[in-house]
């Protein structure tokens, strides 16, 4: 069967990245801008980005914007503007290059940081640094003027960002995830990477992959998913996979331990009638249960939950989520077979919004070890 080739596009920090490289070389030269070369990294390719617009503000202070393009994908941030302010800096500033989040980046909760990471960091910072001369200092202000109202239609929350849309990617190319024919590319990739390892990491998006690299789990292993974990599992039991450490958000692995085994919204949410459903298995009262599954999300649910265990000094959490990655483990496992008739092992660690791990299954924690 032939399946249509969706168009990649960017990812928003590549354009954040083009937008202050514009600035930056009107500093130096005051003229129309039409487009800028960046260096993805990763990949290591050097694209070229279209300027829309570049003006200076003052002297030492310049405004560039771009627009997002992410390519065949249903995707919120499409057209949106992306600004760059980019001013020289002091010669006594932190770092030749600061870089910091205006109006529609989000906030890291109570903390207040710009919700930038660490790829959108890195590929500021090397693009802009082979341009500064000796001494050059340089402020940077990202602006998403859209950014607060976009954010409203997103997850942010969940993982902890407020108050706009976060600079995230662990690569430059956004990859069209809800355009036809892309479970096909995501099979292939995970073929490639099957013939390599006979052990992989599923991860549903970019926060997992995002976090799997940070706990220092082996890159070369994570195979990111989208909302086709079932399909996908069948496949890497078809490609000869001995096993699979799934690697996500609570609230979307949870799914796994009812058999909902494609995670989008639209197809099925079960997320609070599971959880509710394992903590009466746990034991917990009545009143608690009712609680629980009138939670506005499972994340309310877990905080509920830690209150609950502080309160009354016994290990809820660790009961409840043991019991959950313990069955997302063996739901995987059994719905693999019937699937393909293949046997593979599956473990399961689970995190929450401030990305600190929740739960790991007994096969999940030795899985999470062998891959770091």
């Amino acid at each position: 069967m032939d399946f249509a080739q969706p168009r990649p596009g960017y990812t928003l920090p590549v354009f954040a990245c083009a937008a202050a490289i514009a600035g930056l070389r009107y500093l130096r030269q005051p003229e129309p801008i039409e487009h800028v070369a960046i260096d993805l990294l990763d990949p290591p390719l050097t694209v070229d980005i279209p300027i829309e617009q570049v003006a200076g503000l003052k002297p030492g202070v310049a405004l560039a914007i771009t627009r997002s393009d992410p390519g065949d994908n249903l995707d919120i941030t499409r057209h949106t503007p992306i600004w760059a302010v980019v001013a020289w800096g002091s010669t006594d500033q932190a770092s030749p290059i600061q870089i910091d989040g205006g109006e529609g980046i989000g906030r890291w909760g109570n903390a207040g940081q710009a919700a930038i990471y660490a790829y959108a960091k890195r590929l500021l910072l090397e693009n802009l640094g082979r341009s500064l001369y000796p001494g050059e200092t340089l402020q940077v202000t990202i602006i998403l003027p859209e950014g607060r109202q976009l954010a409203q239609r997103t997850s942010n929350a969940a993982f902890g960002v407020v108050e706009g849309l976060s600079l995230l990617g662990s690569t430059g190319i956004s990859q069209p995830l809800s355009a036809p024919g892309q479970l096909e590319l995501y099979r292939q990739e995970l073929q490639q990477k099957a013939a390599k390892f006979d052990c992989l990491v599923f991860c549903v998006g970019e926060n997992g992959l995002d976090l799997g690299c940070q706990l220092g789990i082996d890159a070369a292993r994570l195979v990111k998913t989208a909302n086709w974990i079932g399909p996908l599992l069948v496949e890497a039991g078809i490609q000869g996979v001995r096993s699979i450490l799934l690697f996500g958000y609570h609230g979307k692995l949870i799914k796994l331990a009812g058999n909902i085994f494609h995670t989008h919204h639209h197809v099925a949410d079960a997320r609070l009638e599971i959880l509710t459903s394992h903590c009466a298995i746990a034991g917990l009262p009545t009143a608690d249960l009712q609680a629980i599954f009138a939670s506005s999300t499972t994340e309310d649910a877990l905080k509920y939950l830690r209150q609950l265990e502080t309160a009354t000094t016994h290990p809820w959490v660790d009961q409840v989520y043991g019991t959950i990655a313990a069955a997302i483990d063996q739901r995987s496992h059994d719905y693999i077979r019937a699937q393909s008739g293949c046997l593979v092992t599956v473990g399961a660690v689970l995190f929450d919004r401030r990305r600190q791990i929740v739960a790991k299954s007994a096969i999940g924690d030795t899985l999470l070890q062998q891959v770091s």
